[in-house]
């Protein structure tokens, strides 16, 4: 099967690596496949840009699209034409601007499908295709409803993310101190609740005055947070590693014991829960998106106090994160569904 994933961002960063680790286990399945991104944006000072990531894996498509919400009016017309010319047999959207393509440039015979990030995705002018993916269970009725081909599509998890052989030599080399050792491991942003999350840890610390504190991340509100931490006299406690990526970033998800996931941004996959629960790290997250599915102990009102008592409560789910090939075999299976049901 020829399968071209549509990604018209030019950073490695949200949906993308789900995008590349899903490619890759289809590769792995024997299919021919590949990824094009937005080739026009070059400026991306702080994120990594996903052209040389792509390319390192052998996913990169160099077949001229440019895929970028940014092109001009007469680039968009040459994607669409390029774009229909290809022979291929699937093609999955997984942005705005790749549905549109995809819309008036599928090529002949194709199966398209599109992947859906979030809830707001999901409404009346919803782009026309043969099927659909959406990042958690909780999303998958409003499309079944209205009598679309539908399936949840899993955060896959990179190998990075795996349970640590030594905790305590690493613990170590990462200068990190204390017991147990909770973190938070997201952009710092008003969705993701860093202040909930550090008030919750202040009253943590009642009944494990030995616990600390590690902040993975970077984002607007970072030294707002550094404020907080300091005005409740949490300074000795909390660590903050700045941002972190590839194997310094499982490095310090490894090094845990507990992690906080207390809000989600665009992307509802809930990557970080399924990376920690790869690690052997207990997640607790408050109700959106995939979190209830990979929590450990969920927090159904995101206050600290709330926080706390599922930390302390000592759940652990029993049920396993599905492998990226047994989620790679699921959506060529669905591939195959609807690519039977266009040939009657």
């Amino acid at each position: 099967m020829r399968i071209l994933h549509l990604l018209a961002s030019p950073f490695f960063s949200g949906p993308a690596e789900n995008v590349a680790l899903l490619a890759l286990a289809q590769r792995e399945a024997g299919h021919e496949v590949t990824v094009a991104v937005d080739r026009r944006r070059k400026e991306m000072p702080a994120e990594e840009p996903a052209v040389p990531r792509l390319r390192a894996l052998g996913l990169l498509d160099d077949e001229g699209l440019e895929l970028s919400v940014k092109s001009p009016p007469w680039r968009v017309w040459s994607d669409l034409r390029r774009l229909r010319a290809r022979r291929v047999d699937v093609v999955h959207s997984h942005f705005s601007h790749d549905h549109f393509l995809a819309r008036w440039g599928r090529p002949q015979g194709a199966v398209l499908v599109r992947s859906l990030h979030a809830p707001r995705s999901i409404r009346s002018s919803l782009p026309a295709a043969d099927a659909y993916t959406v990042p958690a269970s909780s999303l998958l009725p409003r499309l079944l409803e209205r009598g679309r081909t539908a399936r949840v599509l899993p955060a896959l998890v990179d190998p990075h993310f795996r349970p640590e052989s030594d905790r305590e030599a690493s613990r170590r080399e990462l200068g990190l101190k204390g017991a147990p050792l909770v973190g938070m491991v997201s952009t710092f942003q008003p969705s993701r609740r860093h202040a909930v999350g550090v008030e919750a840890f202040a009253l943590y610390r009642e009944q494990r005055p030995d616990a600390r504190f590690v902040l993975v991340g970077d984002g607007a509100l970072l030294e707002a947070t550094r404020s907080q931490v300091a005005s409740l006299g949490l300074t000795d406690a909390v660590v903050f590693t700045g941002y972190q990526q590839g194997e310094d970033f499982a490095r310090w998800l490894r090094a845990l014991d507990e992690v906080w996931l207390l809000g989600l941004g665009n992307d509802w996959s809930a990557r970080a829960a399924a990376q920690a629960r790869a690690c052997g790290v207990r997640v607790v997250a408050v109700e959106e998106g995939a979190l209830p599915e990979l929590a450990d102990a969920r927090v159904v009102e995101p206050t600290p106090e709330a926080v706390v008592a599922a930390s302390l409560s000592g759940q652990r789910a029993p049920v396993a994160h599905p492998t990226n090939a047994s989620i790679a075999a699921d959506v060529l299976a669905l591939y195959a569904q609807v690519a039977s049901t266009r040939a009657r």
